[in-house]
C-alpha cells in the first residue's frame, strides 16, 4: 500500500492531467451502463423519479429483443449499418493514406499546410450545416445540380424521393468530411519515418513511387491494422448526423438510410419505447465488442506484433 501511494504521489502531475478525461469517461461511459437493465424491462414512469420507475417496472426478460427482431427492422438496420461501415472503413483507410502520402510529398511546406487545413476544415462542420449545403445542391426546385441538368435539357431528379442515389451520396459525404482528419495520424507517422531509409533508396536509384511502395506503405501497415481493428469495433455504430440530417429524415429513403442509431432515436422520439431502444443499443454494443475481439484474435494469429492487445 505504501508503494502504491508513493507511486501516486510520484506521478501526481500526470494523474492530474488525465483526471478530467477519467471523470468524463466514468460519468458518460461507465455510469450509464447500469441503465442497460432497461433492455429487460417494460419501463413505465411512476412517481418517485427515474430510479423508482426503474425498480417498479415489470421484468420482461428478452421480450424487447423478440419485438425488435420480430418486427423485421433488425435485419434492415443491421444490414445498412454493417455494409455502410465496411465501405467507410475501406474507403476511409485508402483515402486517408493516399492524402497523407500526397501531403508528405509536397515540397513547399507552407502550401502543404494550406492544403492540410483546407482538407481538415470539413471535419469541424456540423452535419446540420452540411445537410443544408447538400440540400442547396439537391433541392428539387432550385438545387444547383437540377439547375445544371435543366440547362442541358435533362429532366430534374427528385433526389429526396429516389433511394437508389443515396448510398453513393452518403459514402461520398462521409469520405469528404473525414478524409482530412483521418490523414493526420498517417501524416504524423510518415513524418516520423527515419529519413535515412529514403536517402539510401535515392542512392540506389529508387523513384518516388518505389520509395512509397517499399518504404512508406510497409512502415504504415502496423498503424493501419491497429486503426482498422478499432474501426471494426465500432462497425455497429453509425454517424447519427450523416444518416439522419443529410437525408433530412425522409421516410421514403429509410430502406437505404435507416441504421441502428437512427432506429433507436426514432424508437424513443416516435414510439417512446425505451425498453426496445435500450435493447437495440445493447445489441449494438455486444456485437461490436465481439467483432473487435474476433478481429484482434485473427490479426494476432497472423502476426502477434500487429495485435491491439
Amino acid at each position: 500500500m505504501k508503494r502504491f501511494l508513493k507511486d501516486i504521489w510520484k506521478n501526481k502531475a500526470w494523474l492530474l492531467m488525465v483526471l478530467p478525461g477519467t471523470i468524463w469517461l466514468l460519468i458518460f461511459s461507465y455510469l450509464p451502463m447500469f441503465g442497460q437493465v432497461l433492455a429487460f424491462k417494460n419501463f413505465k414512469i411512476s412517481p418517485g423519479g427515474f430510479i423508482q420507475s426503474l425498480i417498479n417496472s415489470e421484468w420482461v426478460g428478452f421480450d424487447n429483443f423478440k419485438f425488435l427482431f420480430d418486427s423485421g427492422d433488425a435485419f434492415r438496420i443491421t444490414r445498412n449499418t454493417v455494409i455502410y461501415n465496411l465501405i467507410f472503413i475501406v474507403l476511409g483507410l485508402v483515402a486517408a493514406v493516399f492524402v497523407a502520402i500526397v501531403l508528405s510529398q509536397i515540397a513547399n511546406k507552407r502550401l502543404g499546410k494550406l492544403y492540410q487545413t483546407g482538407m481538415l476544415f470539413p471535419h469541424f462542420l456540423s452535419w446540420v450545416i452540411v445537410s443544408y449545403f447538400v440540400f442547396s445542391f439537391l433541392s428539387a426546385d432550385k438545387g444547383m445540380i437540377n439547375s445544371m441538368l435543366m440547362a442541358f435539357g435533362i429532366e430534374p431528379v427528385q433526389w429526396y424521393s429516389e433511394a437508389k442515389y443515396w448510398p453513393f451520396i452518403l459514402v461520398f459525404m462521409n469520405v469528404w468530411k473525414g478524409v482530412g482528419y483521418g490523414s493526420i495520424v498517417y501524416l504524423a507517422a510518415i513524418v516520423g519515418i527515419d529519413k535515412s531509409y529514403y536517402e539510401a533508396a535515392t542512392i540506389d536509384g529508387a523513384s518516388k513511387w518505389q520509395q512509397i511502395k517499399n518504404i512508406t506503405i510497409p512502415l504504415l501497415v502496423p498503424l493501419m491494422i491497429v486503426l482498422t481493428i478499432m474501426a471494426i469495433g465500432g462497425i455497429f455504430r453509425s454517424d447519427f448526423g450523416l444518416f439522419y440530417q443529410v437525408p433530412r429524415n425522409s421516410a421514403i429513403l429509410y430502406p437505404v438510410t435507416d441504421v441502428i442509431d437512427t432506429y433507436i432515436y426514432k424508437g424513443l422520439m416516435n414510439m417512446g419505447n425505451i425498453g426496445m431502444s435500450t435493447a437495440a443499443g445493447l445489441y449494438q454494443s455486444v456485437v461490436g465488442f465481439v467483432l473487435i475481439m474476433i478481429t484482434n484474435y485473427v490479426v494476432k494469429k497472423i502476426d502477434p506484433e500487429y495485435g491491439l492487445f
